[in-house]
């Protein structure tokens, strides 16, 4: 195995009697951090291993997704660190420009003020002074986690250095023309009262209604369907297909807009769909995506009818309306006119939100600015399709393609005051400027910058590189960059990922920004339900780390962790899981008091029992599968591994086995005492990048060194003993065929029985001991008979039984027990015999009792043993 190479101190075996996360880990957490066990130091000559936080919201708390997440980048990058690697895990917030505005405007409400009356200056410090008082609180959750991050290092996307990172790349993609601005259809959020992302749009079945509506007059008319009637205030024309012959007569022709005093020409385009509806479609340009694009194609005027608030402005009876009050007075004033010609109501339909504050988007026509998406998306998507980075699992490279592959132009302006404000100037005569952060911006009457910010995703696509000192060549740059691995949810592959893969491969002369983008799925509840305020579901994971402690936390969620796939987890799980740790701390506070130690060297196989030398083979074979396991993002199966091994191999069967041999004392017993060390200490490093709180203290306890944050990874030393993992195995089948016999005929584990071990010739000989030991055998003794007789891997096992249970009262048991199984085999039988019944019943009516008789075939075998073992009258 591998050598630890920190100083040692003597030993200790001294544990408390129980183990109590809450006294552990906080002090813990302080002495890591103080020790700088964390920290990257850019001038060590040891190889990188970089991973960036997905920086949380400013406004956030942590909740069961961030502890996901969490755990499984901690796990990789304190694994790294004990493989010799100068690991960055680089901390930070995110200034999280709509929500943190919200927050500080919902304060000031409070006091009867608004963010006009404070003014854009003030407000901005009031923010700022929010920041430094409530937000942030999220830090000290991550340390009560464990989150081994560089806190020296911790970057905010509106800090100094960043906001230099975002005006430079600005100014440069401005000056590569791949920032322009125009007025285009956006997403508009009256609430918020900002354009937002196509991304930022959740979409969501929503009932309205469906109204079809009647434009124009006789011969000259055609009938368009809505569910937005108040947007046909700003219709500019109806279109039709070019081909459709019902509507050739009316193209090129004005037709009367009902409500109102204008006239509307009737276009032919091919985007209109002629067996869809009607075949018409209202045009209603500045308030809907496709209707802009026909209004372009046809020279239509753009007529907004809505202001910011989405409050009806077109003059006339409704104006003054809310979007929804206006739409059913629209509808009401149609009807009677005669115009309704069908409603459907309710009408079920996607609708989009803000998925910020949830209220439903408006489209709507606006000036601003965009990113072209085009060259940059191409080198996001070749940088995966040549090699350059690898997307696990790989069968997300579809979705990922699907998406930069069809990118639109990204709009990247924010009607906001918090956030990096757009670095341009516009003067009195029309011009526009674009200032980088080390010119100086215009100035002189008529000069005024423009009020927009960015939009928050444009900062933290930054992130791998703004955080390391870009654009300044720094040392952090030049040992950090491009990460090693971008560990997040494939919830935000769109969002952030393809961000940071565009603006990587562009600012870092076509170095992409990692090398390999590891997905995993979102934390369910143990129904596999989303997590929803709504649904009463969600879990606060403080609560969990409060009742059974950080590590039980993390290890649930790493062992529900498979690649790209969601996480369902329940409460009872982490329960599981604090016993779990429990018992790595009670069995080895057990194998310290008898004998466990790492002093001195590993004995010679050749000095070492069967059981000694099958705990070795499996615990290198332990550490190759979870390296494995560990280099493919495995986390659930590499916990699985880790579990079973400690519990079952381990705890369960080598502690056991070894228990007669540390109790007779000698050779035996120092040898064996020094294999459960190594096997302890290996197994302790193995597990602490999932659960580092109760291994730090038990492997310091065990071996002295100084942490094992910084011990070294445990190596596969390659050693395999076939014969004896055999030898075990048939020592297993033993004890556990007598277990279930014992199980079976009512006896109790503490219990008691004589017994007869016929094990000469057989490689069980040697273990006699041991078997006795644990299924609490007594030697025959005078007297003896044996009732039963379990032949097993080669041996035989007597049992005498007399004594022990009433035979006459567990023969009655399970002769009654085996008359209900034959009833109901014979029920299921006459069922799946009746040819009349199996045409009519459906399949899995006929599957379930198929399954009812392969039971009770398997019970009427298992109970006919039992009598068959019971002791003869």
């Amino acid at each position: 195995m591998t050598e630890n190479t920190q100083q040692q101190t003597a030993p200790t075996t001294e544990l408390p009697t129980q183990y109590a996360p809450a006294e552990v880990e906080g002090p813990l957490y302080e002495r890591w951090v103080e020790r700088g066990y964390f920290e990257a130091d850019a001038k060590s000559e040891k190889p990188p291993y970089t991973i960036v936080i997905p920086p949380p919201n400013v406004t956030g708390s942590l909740h069961l997704g961030h502890a996901f997440e969490h755990t499984l980048i901690d796990a990789l990058t304190r694994r790294k660190r004990m493989q010799g690697y100068e690991t960055l895990w680089q901390p930070g917030m995110d200034h999280a420009g709509i929500a943190t505005q919200n927050v500080v405007e919902r304060e000031l409400a409070k006091e009867g003020k608004s963010r006009h009356d404070l003014g854009r200056e003030a407000f901005v410090e009031r923010v700022w002074q929010w920041k430094a008082e409530s937000g942030g609180q999220i830090s000290g959750q991550m340390k009560r986690l464990g989150d081994g991050v560089a806190w020296s290092r911790e970057r905010f996307t509106m800090d100094e250095g960043l906001s230099q990172a975002v005006q430079t790349i600005f100014k440069k993609l401005y000056d590569d023309e791949l920032i322009y601005r125009a007025e285009r259809i956006i997403n508009w959020c009256p609430r918020c009262l900002t354009a937002i992302s196509d991304i930022e749009v959740e979409y969501q079945d929503d009932d309205g209604e469906l109204v079809s509506i009647r434009y124009g007059e006789g011969e000259d008319s055609l009938v368009v369907a809505t569910t937005r009637a108040e947007t046909m205030l700003g219709d500019t024309a109806v279109a039709v297909h070019p081909d459709d012959e019902r509507y050739k007569h009316l193209v090129g022709k004005q037709i009367k807009l009902p409500l109102t005093d204008r006239t509307i020409p009737v276009v032919a385009d091919t985007h209109v769909d002629p067996e869809f509806g009607t075949g018409a479609v209202k045009v209603t340009p500045a308030h809907d995506p496709n209707d802009f694009e026909i209004g372009r194609r046809h020279d239509l005027p753009n007529l907004a009818v809505m202001d910011e608030r989405a409050v009806i402005t077109a003059h006339g009876p409704f104006q003054g309306l809310d979007r929804l009050e206006a739409r059913s007075a629209i509808v009401a004033a149609l009807r009677a006119e005669g115009r309704i010609v069908a409603e459907k109501r309710p009408y079920t339909h996607s609708v989009g939100h803000c998925s910020r504050c949830k209220t439903t988007i408006e489209p709507r026509l606006s000036m601003q600015w965009w990113v072209k998406v085009g060259p940059l998306a191409k080198a996001a998507g070749d940088a995966v399709r040549d090699g350059k980075v690898t997307i696990h699992p790989q069968e997300m490279e579809k979705r990922y393609f699907d998406w930069v592959d069809n990118l639109h132009d990204w709009c990247i302006s924010r009607q906001l005051w918090w956030g990096h404000r757009i670095p341009v100037w516009y003067g009195p005569n029309g011009e526009v400027v674009c200032v980088g952060p080390d010119e100086q911006p215009p100035a002189g009457e008529g000069w005024h910058q423009d009020t927009d910010v960015l939009d928050t995703w444009f900062s933290s696509g930054l992130w791998p590189f703004s955080t390391l000192g870009w654009p300044e060549r720094t040392e952090s740059l030049e040992k950090f960059y491009p990460n090693s691995v971008l560990l997040t949810g494939y919830d935000i592959l769109f969002f952030w990922v393809a961000r940071m893969m565009m603006f990587g491969l562009y600012a870092m002369d076509g170095t992409p920004p990692f090398h390999t983008i590891a997905l995993h799925g979102m934390v369910r509840d143990q129904n596999g339900k989303k997590m929803s305020k709504s649904f009463g579901n969600v879990v606060n994971p403080l609560d969990w780390m409060d009742a059974y402690g950080s590590d039980a936390v993390r290890f649930t969620l790493a062992r529900g962790a498979n690649p790209g796939v969601d996480v369902p987890i329940g409460e009872e799980w982490v329960q599981a899981s604090s016993k779990f740790a429990n018992k790595i701390w009670n069995a080895t506070r057990f194998a310290l008091m008898n004998g466990a130690t790492v002093e001195g060297e590993l004995p010679d196989p050749s000095e070492m029992s069967a059981t000694d030398r099958w705990i070795l083979s499996r615990l290198n074979k332990t550490v190759a599968e979870v390296d494995a396991f560990y280099d493919d993002y495995q986390f659930s199966k590499l916990s699985d591994a880790l579990y079973h091994f400690a519990w079952d191999e381990v705890f369960d069967w080598y502690v056991e086995l070894s228990k007669t041999t540390f109790f007779a004392g000698g050779d035996g017993a120092r040898v064996s005492g020094r294999v459960l060390g190594e096997v302890l200490d290996v197994m302790l490093r193995l597990l602490h990048p999932v659960v580092p709180f109760v291994t730090e203290t038990l492997w310091t306890t065990l071996t002295g060194g100084e942490s094992v944050v910084i011990a070294d990874w445990p190596k596969d030393s390659g050693f395999r003993d076939a014969a004896a993992e055999q030898e075990i195995v048939l020592v297993q089948r033993v004890v556990t065929e007598v277990r279930r016999f014992r199980k079976e005929q009512g006896l109790q584990d503490a219990q008691k029985v004589p017994a007869r071990l016929e094990l000469d010739g057989t490689a069980l000989a040697p273990h006699e001991p041991a078997i006795r030991q644990i299924l609490r055998l007594q030697p025959e003794g005078e007297g003896f008979s044996a009732t039963a007789s379990l032949p097993v891997a080669g041996a035989t096992v007597a049992l005498d039984l007399s004594g022990t249970i009433d035979v006459e009262a567990e023969r009655k048991r399970l002769t009654k027990d085996l008359a209900a199984a034959e009833k109901e085999k014979a029920q299921a039988n006459g069922k799946l015999g009746n040819e009349a019944f199996l045409a009519k019943a459906p399949d899995n009516v006929v599957e379930k009792i198929r399954t009812r008789l392969a039971k009770a075939d398997e019970d009427i075998a298992r109970i006919q043993a039992q009598l068959a073992n019971l002791p003869q009258a």
